[in-house]
C-alpha cells in the first residue's frame, strides 16, 4: 500500500518530463520553419538559376526591333505565403501580346497588418518550356520589399515573349503563358519608419 503514492509521484514526474520534451520539440520545429521561410526565397532563386526549374525566365536589356503578328495570351497570378499579412494581386489578370511586343503589367501589394513588414517574391512561369522565351526588362522578384502598416506598393513588370519561340517545336504550340509570383516573409530592416497608409510606385527603368 505504501508503493501507491510513490508510483503516482513517478508517473507525474515522467509525464512532466514528456510535456517539457514535447514543448522543446515544438519550439525547435517552429524556429526551424521560421528560418526556412526566410531562407526559402534565396535558396529557390539559386536552385532555379542552376537547374532551370520553375520556368526560369531570361533578363533582357532591350526588346526586339520588331514584333511578329502572331499573338500569345499571358496570364498573371499573385500569391502570399503564410506569415505575411499582405494582399497581392495583378491589376490585369490576362493580356494578349504580339511576339516581341513590350508590355507592362502592374502588381499591387498592400500591408494589411498594423506593423512594418518585409517580403520577397519568387516566380514561376508555366508551361516551363516557355520560360527561356519569357524575357523581363524589369521585375521586382528576389528584391526585398518593405511596406509600412496600410501601405500599398505598385510594382511594374515589363516583359516580352521572344519571337524565337516560333522556332521551338514544343514551345511554339503554347497558346497561353502564366506568370505567377509568390511573396514570402523576409527578415526586417534595422530601423523601420512609422508612416501609415501611403501608396508608392516603383518607376519603370
Amino acid at each position: 500500500m505504501n508503493d501507491a503514492p510513490q508510483t503516482s509521484s513517478r508517473t507525474s514526474s515522467d509525464l512532466a518530463r514528456r510535456h517539457k520534451r514535447v514543448a522543446m520539440i515544438c519550439v525547435l520545429f517552429g524556429s526551424t520553419m521560421l528560418g526556412a521561410a526566410f531562407a526559402a526565397v534565396p535558396l529557390y532563386d539559386l536552385f532555379c538559376r542552376v537547374t532551370g526549374f520553375g520556368g526560369t525566365t531570361t533578363v533582357a536589356s532591350s526588346a526586339p526591333a520588331a514584333a511578329l503578328e502572331r499573338t500569345v495570351k499571358v496570364r498573371f497570378d499573385g500569391n502570399v505565403a503564410p506569415g505575411l499579412s499582405w494582399e497581392f494581386v495583378p491589376e490585369e489578370r490576362e493580356v494578349t501580346v504580339k511576339l516581341g511586343e513590350t508590355r507592362m503589367v502592374v502588381y499591387k501589394a498592400t500591408n494589411l497588418s498594423s506593423q512594418d513588414t518585409w517580403g520577397t517574391a519568387s516566380y514561376n512561369v508555366s508551361p516551363g518550356i516557355t520560360g527561356s522565351y519569357f524575357a523581363k526588362l524589369q521585375c521586382f522578384c528576389f528584391t526585398k520589399q518593405h511596406l509600412k502598416p496600410g501601405e500599398t506598393l505598385n510594382m511594374p513588370v515589363v516583359f516580352f515573349v521572344d519571337p524565337a519561340i516560333v522556332e521551338d517545336g514544343d514551345a511554339s504550340r503554347v497558346k497561353t503563358i502564366t506568370l505567377s509570383y509568390t511573396f514570402f516573409p523576409t527578415e526586417p530592416d534595422a530601423k523601420p519608419t512609422a508612416q501609415v497608409g501611403t501608396t508608392k510606385t516603383q518607376q519603370p527603368m
